[in-house]
């Protein structure tokens, strides 16, 4: 595995909206807790922003985009600030896999909103594990 590459997680940033606060917090536990060494948190503003270290960043490594809603702008401003979205993850789609999740909230989620975004991080870090096997492949 080249120990240089890192996925790149973009969340929504939906702020104020639910699903953006599950689709943020699975993010942060994703790049501190999961896969600290192998995950690199793009925060979309950045992106917006055309942020030269975070065009860069989605630029040189693969990208997982976790969107709040249907307007999917976490995979959109990866793919125009010249990345290559290798995961995408939608906020309700993970719901509706985990029903018994009800996340509440916006500043704080509630109990079932947080469960919601753990299970999402879980998924988020075995994508990582798989696309940087993936890449480790392509360099040999």
């Amino acid at each position: 595995m080249n120990q240089n590459k890192k996925v790149i997680i973009v969340p929504c940033s939906g702020i104020g909206k639910t699903y953006g606060t599950v689709s943020r917090e699975a993010a942060y536990e994703v790049v501190e807790e999961l896969r600290p060494e192998q995950a690199q948190l793009v925060a979309l503003s950045m992106l917006v922003l055309g942020d030269d270290e975070a065009r860069q960043a989605v630029a040189q490594n693969p990208a997982i985009a976790i969107d709040g809603c249907k307007l999917a702008c976490a995979s959109k401003m990866v793919a125009e600030s010249g990345g290559r979205v290798a995961g995408e993850y939608a906020v309700l789609d993970v719901y509706r896999r985990y029903r018994q999740f009800k996340p509440r909230g916006i500043a704080e989620l509630n109990e079932g909103g947080q469960q919601l975004a753990n299970a999402l991080a879980e998924e988020v870090a075995v994508s990582v594990d798989e696309l940087l096997d993936d890449e480790g492949e392509s360099d040999a």
